[in-house]
């Protein structure tokens, strides 16, 4: 005989489905559940009664719990079910969650985790290069709200397509996804550790679970929002006369390497150079150094010299000796 959650792994949940059963075969989707405004409590009901009850598109829903079930890869989904002011909704709770409440909890713990005192370079640097990555992930969030997610609300309220907004769907998500890696990275790299710490490897799990879960809400926004917005603004532009129904035009990804000239820059700014000590370190003009800066800061989407230190302590560009505090 067969265990309930063999039969709920064997294939993809349904309709028909117990939302309890299937809550307990992935505590992942407790959050997506809270994410569709879906509380506890909700007995023997069904997936779709669920929904029906809490007022949420059923197959929005299910699209989601699957993609998460199964790995959420990085491959775009079948989405014409999907309803896209269901995603919206779920997408702006996601953001609710992540900045009022997941990186004011794990700073919260990482504080009471580690020796902040002048002594300690690397938990200052530490601090501030969480604070710093949590200011970036503000700002992108900001745009999307405000940018993106209203571009959509107007396309739902039957706006016309126009090839001005055809890039705001392109992925940005590269950078914000690389940085808990880096924070984690430097924990177990450089932090000085002398005794176990328990408080501290709590702290660093819960940035594994937060990196997973920034992963999953990248992808869904990329492989399920986007591609179901794709879909509205198609049928959007078959209702404008021919003339408008332009061809889309996608902003260039990220993730262009540094090259050796960036590199030596990217040092210099750890050690705590001026541009005009840079200059006279590497024989550049001002103007060039002023330059390679601009372009660093687009390709690694970072922009204070203290993220720049720890992205060159990270990737072995200075030692911590070498890094003005």
């Amino acid at each position: 005989m067969i265990s309930i959650r063999q039969r709920y792994m064997a294939g993809q949940y349904k309709s028909t489905d117990k939302l309890s059963y299937v809550l307990a075969n992935d505590y992942r989707l407790l959050q997506v559940m809270s994410r569709f405004g879906i509380s506890l409590g909700f007995g023997e009901k069904t997936i779709t009664e669920v929904c029906r009850q809490c007022g949420v598109d059923a197959e929005t829903f299910l699209s989601i719990i699957n993609y998460v079930k199964d790995g959420a890869e990085n491959r775009p989904q079948r989405v014409e079910n999907v309803s896209v002011a269901s995603v919206l909704g779920y997408l702006k709770r996601t953001h609710a969650y992540f900045l009022g409440y997941l990186f004011p909890n794990i700073r919260f713990h990482l504080l009471n985790a580690i020796d902040c005192s002048v002594q300690n370079e690397i938990a200052f640097l530490v601090l501030k290069f969480f604070d710093e990555y949590v200011e970036e992930v503000r700002k992108h969030m900001e745009y999307e709200e405000t940018t993106v997610f209203a571009y959509v609300e107007r396309l739902l309220e039957g706006e016309a397509v126009s090839i001005e907004n055809s890039h705001l769907l392109s992925r940005h998500h590269e950078a914000i996804e690389s940085k808990l890696k880096e924070l984690k990275n430097l924990f177990m790299q450089y932090y000085p550790q002398t005794e176990i710490n328990e408080k501290l490897n709590s702290v660093i799990v819960s940035i594994y679970q937060a990196e997973e879960d920034l992963s999953i809400h990248c992808l869904v926004e990329d492989n399920i929002f986007v591609p179901s917005v794709r879909r509205l603004e198609h049928q959007a532009k078959m209702r404008q006369p021919e003339t408008e129904a332009d061809e889309e035009v996608l902003s260039p990804v990220g993730g262009e390497q540094l090259s050796d000239r960036e590199k030596e820059i990217v040092a210099c700014v750890a050690k705590g150079l001026s541009n005009k000590e840079i200059a006279d370190t590497l024989c550049l003009s001002v103007n060039t150094v002023t330059t390679h800066r601009r372009n660093i800061a687009r390709k690694l989407d970072l922009h204070s010299p203290a993220a720049i230190t720890i992205y060159a302590i990270v990737h072995k560009l200075v030692t911590l000796s070498e890094v003005n505090i």
